[in-house]
């Protein structure tokens, strides 16, 4: 009943809000990932939030449970990397087919060994033990297609999207996001 309450709490508190999309936003294209490295308390598998922008706009977001358990912080936002990097590389796609070529896709990470990974996994002996499908993001940086750059804890927008924050974080995140409105 608790779990029910806490719910209808939820709801009643966010049904105020909206998504805001200016119409004066720049077109790149954006991925955001993040990973809570051994967060689930029963099997310790990872969580990994992703969020695609276009511009300041949110476009796609998600939060996906892991199949697998990640050894290091380095690998959990690596396999997170992995995640966005589909659907960037589906949106750039659908965009392309439109006529619209974006180029190099950023991946904005806090991890600094994730990023070194995906220029390089076979040169990290601790990371031999990665699954091959998560060496699919290495290949599109080689191509060109998607490079990972390093963005700091509090620009991860995606951290909204992987773990309980304090409710002035999460405020702020969500404005970040687009996500207004009163409460």
């Amino acid at each position: 009943m608790t779990a029910v309450k806490r719910i209808l709490r939820y709801l009643i508190g966010t049904s105020k809000l909206y998504l805001w999309y200016p119409m004066e936003c720049h077109f790149d294209l954006i991925g955001y990932s993040d990973a809570d490295y051994a967060g689930c308390s029963v099997d310790r598998k990872i969580t990994s939030g992703v969020a695609t922008f276009v511009g300041p706009c949110i476009l796609t977001w998600g939060s996906k449970k892991q199949n697998s358990v990640a050894l290091s912080t380095a690998e959990a936002q690596y396999i997170a990397a992995g995640l966005i990097c589909t659907q960037l590389l589906w949106l750039k796609q659908q965009l392309r087919d439109y006529g619209v070529d974006v180029g190099c896709i950023p991946i904005l990470c806090d991890n600094t060994s994730a990023i070194i990974i995906s220029k390089n996994p076979a040169q990290h002996s601790r990371t031999k033990h990665i699954e091959i499908i998560h060496h699919f993001i290495h290949d599109h940086v080689e191509k060109g297609n998607i490079r990972l750059e390093f963005c700091s804890t509090e620009k991860q927008w995606a951290d909204i999207l992987t773990k309980p924050l304090p409710r002035e974080r999460f405020e702020t995140l969500r404005l970040e996001i687009g996500l207004i409105g009163g409460t």
